[in-house]
């Protein structure tokens, strides 16, 4: 934005290279984006930052992702230096105290005021949000606090303390964990689905009492990684927890006046493909909803002769890892003992490493894949030598 007591004084579109005296900054790693970064220059240049920062579209990419938030923040400090910089994470007092993080660029702009780094009145600004006519006390307010983080940050600060609530749980038992994934199961297949899953988990319990071994470290292995495949998220799903009322009343609370929501999607029977074979997400709009509703009463046929959408390879992949991996641990629990029930533990957490959906999924279950063939081997050869020896 350029500024000026006129309209002659505009001689631009762009602010120029080293040219900007106020950067308001509401995500470290977009501020310091080169394009940014060229047009600051200390001494001239000030900028207000909200430390927070979203995690970019690498965290989908990269399981091992780390974010460089505060790497940007350092970066800028030393572009402006010390005094041409002002920081504090603006998205943790929004949603503290105004109840959303949607009012952090409001809030940014009433802490660059503060400092002094925006050149118009508070009279100004303030009417401008009362012509925008959108939230417009809420804005205010949200100006307002931004001044006060400006003006006095401790304060503002010490009225975060309450929201910080400390609960201290006891660890959940095995009984719990199983239970808890039994109802999920009950809901997003039947009864029957979820009882094969309690059923399995219950045999690996089992044989690990009898194996001698001490503590549930492969059970509840079992318990989280059996559940994990046995609800993959397939169509059918994806629609049931679009519709879930409980979903649809969270979404309400969030928003206000008339909304619409829309839904970005790659459906494999619709969708197409780039030169890589993977399916490209589109945008639909809200009449998805009521198919999501159609399509989550007919979970039913999942896995049938009747279930279109199991025939697709990924579908079929998904159905066939559940009977791998009870192979596996079946083959496990034959030989378990005290020597080898680590290397067995190690193996029951395979699933862990398959993350993301679609092709990323695709991805990691390749390199899992090669993880598991050889723990299974190794887990193996140590079985021979013991018979040998």
């Amino acid at each position: 934005m350029l500024i000026g007591a006129s309209q002659d004084e505009i001689h631009t579109t762009r602010v120029g290279m080293a040219a900007a005296d106020l950067v308001i900054g509401c995500d470290p790693i977009v501020t310091a984006g080169k394009e940014t970064v060229l047009r600051m220059r200390a001494g001239r240049t000030h900028v207000a930052l909200n430390v927070h920062s979203t995690p970019t579209a690498a965290f989908v990419k990269n399981a091992n992702w780390e974010n460089p938030a505060q790497a940007c923040v350092a970066e800028i400090r030393q572009v402006v230096g010390e005094s041409g910089m002002g920081a504090f994470d603006a998205d943790a007092v929004a949603t503290r105290l105004m109840g959303d993080s949607i009012y952090t660029n409001p809030m940014m702009l009433g802490y660059a005021w503060q400092k002094g780094w925006v050149p118009l009145s508070r009279a100004s600004i303030l009417r401008a949000m009362e012509l925008n006519a959108v939230a417009v006390e809420q804005n205010k307010a949200a100006f307002e606090w931004g001044c006060h983080a400006a003006h006095d940050w401790a304060a503002v600060e010490g009225l975060l303390a309450p929201a910080q609530i400390v609960e201290f749980r006891k660890r959940e038992s095995l009984d719990g964990l199983i239970d808890r994934r039994v109802a999920f199961l009950t809901g997003y297949q039947n009864a029957a689905y979820a009882e094969t899953y309690r059923a399995f988990v219950l045999k690996v319990r089992h044989a690990e009492e009898a194996a001698g071994v001490t503590g549930q470290r492969l059970s509840e292995a079992v318990a989280r990684n059996l559940f994990k495949l046995m609800a993959y998220k397939d169509e059918y799903e994806v629609a049931r927890l679009h519709t879930d009322p409980a979903f649809l009343d969270r979404i309400a609370s969030q928003f206000e006046g008339d909304f619409k929501l829309h839904y970005h999607l790659a459906p494999p029977l619709l969708a197409k493909k780039n030169n890589k074979g993977e399916l490209q997400k589109r945008k639909y709009g809200p009449a998805v909803l009521t198919g999501f509703r159609v399509l989550a009463r007919l979970k039913g046929l999942r896995g049938t002769a009747l279930d279109i959408f199991g025939r697709t390879v990924e579908r079929r992949s998904e159905r066939a890892l559940i009977a791998e991996y009870q192979a596996s641990i079946e083959e496990i629990l034959k030989a378990l003992d005290a020597v080898n029930y680590a290397a067995a533990v190690e193996i029951a957490r395979i699933p862990e490493q398959i993350k993301g959906f679609g092709h990323v999924k695709e991805r990691h279950l390749q390199a899992a894949r090669l993880a598991w063939a050889d723990l299974m081997g190794r887990f193996r050869s140590a079985q021979t030598v013991q018979k040998v020896a």
